[in-house]
């Protein structure tokens, strides 16, 4: 038996829809700029390049109807509602015409950034972590098996801050389709049972403020939401 120098935390999990079990969480991949309409209001050319993966830790995870305290570090705190896929069965150099195989299920997941961190990481050529990695930057609602309801291909996928619509489009414009993504994804690391695939945002990301009630949805896969709490006693840049 393993003795542990203190008692570890307990592993980070996510919501199965319908069921009272729970999906761990083993790492959190997010694929950057896959949808044109995004990179170009990001300032980006939205031609189709191999995308980007950065990564957030498994505990920056919150589940559905949680309130997530507003970040330190930052002022302009940005919402990115996305396609979450969760791995099912790993594996390295993934083809693409297997990688439906891999994945458990689907949900849908809310990418917070600390955009004022990211801009001026990208101004210094520096890496993104303090932007993205933080704490409760991962919003997930409750997974849905591929079993149920197949390979997700097209669809609305909205987000909307107090009751008013902010981002809207649909699956179909992702660049990179999620069997793309599996198998790239794959091609760097290793992929096992518990990773989490964020697959990029529509456009329309915007601002979030202390006090606003956050709700996201893809159709016919789900719904997740979020208030964002009061700004604690932490530094701003």
């Amino acid at each position: 038996m393993t003795e542990y120098a203190f008692e570890p935390c307990p592993p980070a999990t996510v919501a199965v829809a319908g069921s009272d079990k729970r999906f761990p969480v083993r790492r959190i991949f997010c694929v950057g700029r896959n949808y044109a309409a995004h990179a170009r209001e990001m300032g980006k050319d939205p031609n189709r390049e191999p995308p980007f993966f950065f990564t957030k830790p498994a505990d920056a995870v919150i589940n559905s109807d949680q309130t997530i305290p507003y970040p330190s570090l930052t002022d302009n705190l940005h919402h990115e509602v996305e396609l979450v896929v969760a791995i099912g069965t790993g594996g390295s150099n993934i083809p693409v015409s297997a990688a439906k195989a891999h994945i458990w299920g689907y949900g849908v997941g809310i990418d917070l950034t600390r955009r004022d961190v990211q801009e001026e990481a990208k101004r210094l050529s520096r890496p993104w972590d303090w932007s993205k990695a933080f704490d409760n930057s991962a919003p997930c609602g409750p997974l849905v098996q591929a079993a149920e309801i197949g390979h997700p291909t097209h669809g609305r996928i909205w987000l909307g801050v107090n009751g008013q619509l902010r981002q809207q489009g649909n699956l179909s414009e992702m660049i990179w389709s999620v069997p793309d993504i599996v198998s790239l994804c794959s091609e760097s690391v290793e992929l096992k049972p518990g990773d989490l695939i964020y697959t990029g945002t529509p456009s329309g990301v915007g601002r979030l403020a202390p006090g606003d009630s956050v709700r996201a949805g893809i159709e016919n896969l789900g719904e997740i939401a979020i208030t964002i709490g009061a700004r604690g006693a932490h530094k701003t840049l």
